[in-house]
């Protein structure tokens, strides 16, 4: 089977770091305005989408050549952040779920994020986690939308294993409606997870295939998937 994980209010919690060093790449940019998030949608979206949002309410217009150079300054400042004071905080249950998916055979591990794959794999390492563990990902590099990503993390499984997956032997773990419908879309199984800023009832509207509070009851989730 292949698991594959969101990554913000998921596994970890940065406390705003993104949105600051996303910030300061924009002020960087463009020194003479001022820069706000305020009515912008940041959960479960993909960083492509959300930077291109940001850039219109600015009036600017998010061209191709505008797009590089931001990603890049993105990256500089939230590795200076996370160097400095910014944290990135592993959430309950989330490294032992993750340690103990990674030694049960049979069971590979994935990353489906809206983070750009260089500030994923940052804050990944800052909150205690071995990014090398996750070994078949789809990140906002990856497609137009989030629906794109699953597919994306099962052909590169496939194209590592030999063969490629049934959807009904891949999981998507995340704590936004966007995960399910991702999960969804892509006929895959989905476990929702209220730690982040929906609720357990706001996220059973969505109809996931399980529904936790959070991943501290790891043995449910892996007696769950077992029996997938």
């Amino acid at each position: 089977m292949l698991v594959l994980f969101d990554i913000d209010a998921t596994l970890l919690r940065t406390e705003g770091a993104g949105i600051r060093a996303m910030l300061s790449a924009a002020q960087e940019l463009f020194p003479d305005r001022t820069f706000s998030f305020a009515g912008i949608e940041v959960s479960g979206r993909l960083d492509t989408l959300i930077w291109r949002e940001f850039m219109q309410r600015h009036g600017i217009h998010p061209t191709a050549d505008l797009h590089g150079p931001f990603r890049q300054l993105y990256g500089e400042h939230l590795k200076r952040g996370f160097a400095a004071a910014c944290r990135s905080d592993a959430l309950p249950g989330a490294r032992a779920l993750v340690g103990a998916l990674d030694a049960m055979d049979g069971i590979d591990l994935g990353i489906v994020t809206g983070n750009y794959e260089h500030t994923g794999q940052l804050k990944i390492a800052k909150a205690g986690f071995a990014p090398e563990v996750f070994r078949f990902n789809g990140w906002a590099d990856d497609g137009e939308h989030r629906r794109d990503l699953p597919k994306v993390a099962m052909d590169r499984h496939g194209a590592a294993r030999g063969s490629r997956l049934p959807a009904e032997h891949v999981i998507v773990i995340g704590d936004t409606p966007h995960d399910i419908d991702c999960a969804r879309h892509n006929c895959c199984w989905s476990i929702a997870v209220a730690t982040g800023i929906h609720t357990e009832a706001e996220l059973a509207e969505h109809k996931p295939d399980l529904l936790l509070r959070d991943l501290r009851d790891g043995q449910t989730v892996l007696s769950w998937i077992a029996c997938r």
